[in-house]
Formats: C-alpha cells, sequence, structure tokens
C-alpha cells in the first residue's frame, strides 16, 4: 500500500477534524456524518449506516466468490476535559479523543482511499465504524442489529494503539489479550431519621464502610493469568449534603475484572452474595445492577496468523508485549462471531497514556496501521 502526500495531507486533516469534535458513546451523530462524507469520496459498493445506534459499515466487493474480512475503528470520545494547544484541540468542554479513535478512524479512511481505487479480486472488505466503545455497548448493538447478517464477517480484525509500547512495534499474541469487565452498582435503602435520633432510622453508612474493603478484597490480583481477578471501588454515595438527616440512601459503584468471561461469572456471584449477606443482616433492602459489561477479548490463532505474516511483509516489529492487558475492549464480541485479532500498536514510550487530558493521537502512525491491514485484506481477498 502506497499512501500519496496528498493522501497523508488529507488523512491527517480528517483526523484532527475528529478530533476536535468528539462525541460520547450513543451520541456519535456528526462524528458518523463527517465518515460517511469521506467514505462517499471511496465509491465503497453499499453502506450501512446507524448500525447498532450510528454504526457504518461500507463494503467493498471483489469480483469473485470469497471470504468477508471486517476491520473495524471506534466512532467514540470520553468525558475527559482536554487539556491541550493544539489547533485541532477538543472545541467541546468536557470530552475529548483521549483513546485514539479518531486516529483508528483515520486509519480506516486510509484503507477506504486504497480500496477505492482497486477493489478486492474476491469476498468482500469490511469497514466497521464502530458506535459505544467506550461504555462497552456498542459492538453488542451492532452484532444484534438484523441488518449484521447482510455483512458477517468470516475474519476480524482490529488495532489499539498503546503509548508506553515503542513507536510502531506491534504487540500480538494467541489467547486472552483484554480482561473482561463490568460495572456493578449496588444500591442499598433503609430509613431516614433526625440527625438527633438516628436510632430511629435506619443507616446504610456501616455497612457501606464495611463493604468497600470487602469487595476490593474479592480481588485476587497478581498476574494476568486465568485466576487473574480485581475489584475496584470507583464511587460511594451516602444520603444527602444534609447536616440533620440520617440518611436512608446510599450507594457503591465498582469495577470488576477478570481475564475471561467464565471468571467474571464467578467474581460476580462472589460479589452478589457478599453484598446481600451484609445488607440484609442489617436489614437493609439491596439491589445490584451492571453497566459497562465488556466480555473478554481473545485472538484467535487462525486470524493472529494473518496478521503475523502482514507484519512481516511489511516489516513492522512485533513481538507478545506486555499481554494480555488489564483494560478491556468490546472487539471481544465480534470474536463470538468470527475467528478474530487485536494488534496493538505502539504509540511511544513517553507518548501520554491513554485517557489522560494531554493525549493526542500521532498521526505517523496513520501509515503504519493502514499498510497492516490492507496487506491483511490483500493476502485474504486478493
Amino acid at each position: 500500500m502506497v499512501l500519496t502526500n496528498q493522501d497523508m495531507v488529507d488523512l491527517v486533516a480528517f483526523r484532527r477534524k475528529l478530533h476536535s469534535m468528539p462525541e460520547l458513546s450513543r451520541e456519535e451523530a456528526q462524528t458518523a456524518r463527517e465518515v460517511q462524507a469521506f467514505l462517499k469520496a471511496t465509491h465503497p459498493d453499499w453502506t450501512l449506516t446507524d448500525l447498532g445506534g450510528h454504526g457504518i459499515a461500507a463494503v467493498y466487493e471483489g469480483r469473485e466468490p470469497g471470504p468477508t474480512v471486517m476491520v473495524r475503528a471506534e466512532l467514540d470520545g470520553l468525558p475527559i476535559q482536554e487539556i491541550s494547544d493544539a489547533p485541532h484541540r477538543s472545541a467541546t468542554p468536557g470530552k475529548g479523543h483521549l483513546c485514539g479513535h479518531d486516529g483508528h478512524m483515520a486509519i480506516l479512511a486510509a484503507l477506504a482511499r486504497e480500496l477505492g481505487r482497486q477493489r478486492p479480486q474476491r469476498g468482500r472488505a469490511i469497514l466497521m465504524f464502530q458506535p459505544a466503545e467506550e461504555d462497552g455497548s456498542g459492538a453488542a448493538a451492532v452484532v444484534a442489529d438484523p441488518r449484521f447478517r447482510q455483512i458477517a464477517p468470516d475474519y476480524a480484525f482490529a488495532l489499539h494503539n498503546v503509548p508506553g509500547l515503542p513507536f510502531g512495534r506491534v504487540a500480538l499474541t494467541e489467547g486472552p489479550v483484554n480482561c473482561a469487565s463490568r460495572g456493578m452498582r449496588i444500591v442499598l435503602t433503609g430509613k431516614t431519621a433526625h440527625a438527633s435520633m438516628p436510632e430511629t432510622g435506619l443507616s446504610p453508612v456501616s455497612v457501606v464502610a464495611d463493604l468497600m474493603p470487602k469487595l476490593t478484597a474479592l480481588g485476587k490480583g497478581g498476574l494476568l493469568e486465568e485466576d487473574f481477578s480485581m475489584v475496584t471501588v470507583t464511587h460511594a454515595k451516602i444520603g444527602e449534603p444534609a447536616f440533620g438527616v440520617a440518611p436512608a440512601h446510599g450507594e457503591i459503584w465498582a469495577t470488576l475484572r477478570t481475564l475471561t468471561d467464565a471468571g467474571m461469572e464467578e467474581l460476580c456471584a462472589s460479589a452478589e452474595q457478599l453484598v446481600l449477606s451484609v445488607a440484609r443482616e442489617q436489614g437493609l433492602g439491596v439491589e445490584v445492577s451492571y453497566d459497562d459489561i465488556f466480555h473478554h477479548c481473545e485472538n484467535a490463532p487462525e486470524a493472529v496468523a494473518h496478521l503475523r505474516q502482514a507484519l512481516d511483509a511489511e516489516n513492522v516489529p512485533y513481538d507478545r508485549g506486555d499481554l494480555p492487558m488489564r483494560a478491556s475492549e468490546d472487539f471481544g464480541r465480534f470474536g463470538q462471531k468470527a475467528p478474530a485479532a487485536m494488534f496493538f500498536l505502539g504509540a511511544g514510550e513517553k507518548h501520554p497514556s491513554l485517557h489522560n487530558p494531554d493525549y493526542d493521537f500521532p498521526d505517523d502512525l496513520i501509515p503504519i496501521g493502514a499498510r497492516v491491514f490492507m496487506r491483511t485484506l490483500r493476502n485474504l481477498l486478493g
């Protein structure tokens, strides 16, 4: 794959425009319009829009029968205030593309340019711009959309940039590469009382204080092996900000994390048993619910083999790196439908970390990611 100077000028401008206008999960309407406008000039054979929300799938068909190969990027940004002096910094207060999804979209835009110039010989190339990755709902919504059957892939590929990894170096391995995680919301209900007579009410204060360290202790920690687990308390609330009322309401939010989906089922069961036991012992009502549900992401050996072949051909250095990683990724949903693999592309050892307020995607990664994906597509589709 050869990107011209003009291609790079256009792709960088596209990436930076997206960077300046971040939208949160399930709100990516304008981002989707910008992607559609860029894709239109590459003349895909057909396009699905509003897929699982604001998702877009652009289809480039070959002349002969063959496999369907999907490459995925993400549309959404984060609810984080960006700290930057760059001209393309976020123009939306409290929101920022601080995970690099703007760069991932630009990489797929580069693929669209190449596929527009030269269709695959066989099969179909699908460029999937997925909504709502950051809250874990997007891939599930895309797969649940009845129209997904029209583009069901035989292989699915994705990447994520990784600060801390040497620039342009790839981490890749078979098996689990991203942990399962989910947000556990615990709501405790008692009875209010006057602050001078707390004994006439039923307060959740002692239960909240008791549960937080006990929940954390459920996590085994340690190496990222099959029995790895972690519980992180992220938020707690007791009553309302008033001095005259002993509270009746308490909440604890915690993120549960395991290497595998099977481990997550076990951790959830243990956490629920703990919460119910402690709350009911004190006579409190209790409700448990879950948000931001991410399945673990597993790289299929046959899909990894295709990426390795492409990396070798493109002379991109790679090894196992520090995989698997604790962070979650909802690309795992696609891996439940077809052999799938994600590789992790180094953004530089000293580059600001993902989700940091000063993070910005390195534009020079665009051609590297595009070359690896394009070589994978050509190897599979011709």
